[in-house]
């Protein structure tokens, strides 16, 4: 008979890391156990307070809820489950794991027998200027050939001197420059901003202005000297015909996907057919997930025809992390043979539920 059941588990950042919407020193994630005679899934439910529409409040009930239906499959289950995506995608990733000979290994790969890596980026919070010039520096020297810096908590002049000593000695071919706003610029001085941000080379921008201001949004996209990335925009659009709508009206140049808050792996393939039709380019990151999480993700992204650096380096964020075979070096996601799943972390926190 199948069963299930779910433990909460808190992260705790091992330097507070800051965002747009404050300092984050811990944040919170569920696990989801499926088992039935040997065989065992296991997915995870990660929420960023702030960021998350998942209703908080009623995550536990919704997950009682999902447990005592385990039996009725994903495709029943997920019917209610539309205003929770981060029960979606750790639900979605349960099943998928209860259906493999491992849990933790969805399909053979070259990824997974630790002969292909993952390019990823590498994030720079958000910080006092001699904080996030220090962060940078630390990134290039592990090897980081491409990096991602929050913008919009400092001076904007102070932003530009930063980006401006990044690209007096690293040129655009030895250092590719993502910046991500999280919707900090204002509306009418947005394009003016982006102009000036152009004199560096930059690769791309995630959310320049707060989201649902589509029309906005759209004339910057035709308007601005770089490539501008949907994120946040994304959330919460469900329907297929929703999204098309959505990436027809506004028109960028890029779509960023979090499965944890776009609803899954299924959704999320979704996004991707409707961006590829419409010339869109796409790349994935985790939405601060445990190495669960962060091992679905690279999985479903290494099956993937794309060559686009990936935002999968958060899983030496967390003092508490779940030991696993996935490793950072030299700016990319490795999957080590010689490294195992500390299993115990599972076992002791199913134990001390019931």
């Amino acid at each position: 008979m199948m069963r299930a059941t779910y433990f909460k588990h808190i992260l705790k950042f091992k330097i507070p890391s800051g965002t747009s919407r404050g300092i984050l020193n811990q944040k919170e994630s569920w696990f989801i156990i499926i088992k039935k005679e040997d065989q065992v899934g296991i997915g995870e439910c990660s929420i960023i307070r702030g960021l998350s529409p998942d209703p908080v409040a009623h995550i536990e009930k919704k997950l009682d809820f999902v447990c005592e239906n385990i039996k009725l499959g994903f495709d029943e289950l997920s019917k209610s489950l539309q205003s929770f995506p981060s029960i979606l995608f750790g639900l979605e990733t349960a099943y998928h794991s209860f259906n493999c000979k491992d849990p933790f290994l969805f399909k053979d790969s070259l990824f997974v027998l630790g002969e292909n890596n993952i390019p990823i980026n590498g994030l720079i919070w958000m910080g006092g200027f001699s904080e996030m010039k220090n962060q940078i520096k630390t990134k290039i020297e592990d090897g980081f050939d491409c990096i991602k810096i929050k913008v919009g908590s400092l001076d904007f002049d102070l932003e530009c001197q930063l980006l401006k000593q990044i690209r007096n000695e690293f040129r655009e071919s030895e250092l590719m420059l993502r910046l991500d706003a999280n919707g900090a610029f204002n509306c009418k001085t947005a394009l003016e901003k982006l102009k000036k941000l152009s004199d560096y080379n930059i690769h791309s921008i995630e959310q320049p202005i707060s989201t649902k201001n589509w029309r906005e949004m759209n004339n910057l996209c035709e308007k601005s000297p770089i490539d501008i990335a949907l994120d946040e925009e994304l959330i919460g659009v469900n329907s297929k015909s929703d999204k098309r709508n959505l990436l027809e009206t506004i028109k960028p140049a890029y779509i960023i996907l979090k499965p944890s808050l776009v609803g899954g792996f299924q959704k999320s393939d979704c996004w991707i057919g409707i961006a590829e039709e419409l010339n869109i380019g796409w790349w994935s990151t985790s939405a601060l997930e445990s190495n669960v999480g962060l091992n679905a993700i690279a999985q479903w992204v290494i099956n993937k025809t794309t060559a686009m650096h990936q935002g999968l380096g958060t899983g030496e964020l967390f003092t508490n992390n779940i030991d696993c075979p996935l490793t950072v070096k030299d700016g990319k996601l490795h999957h080590e043979q010689n490294m195992n799943w500390n299993l115990n972390f599972f076992k002791k926190n199913i134990i001390s539920k019931q």
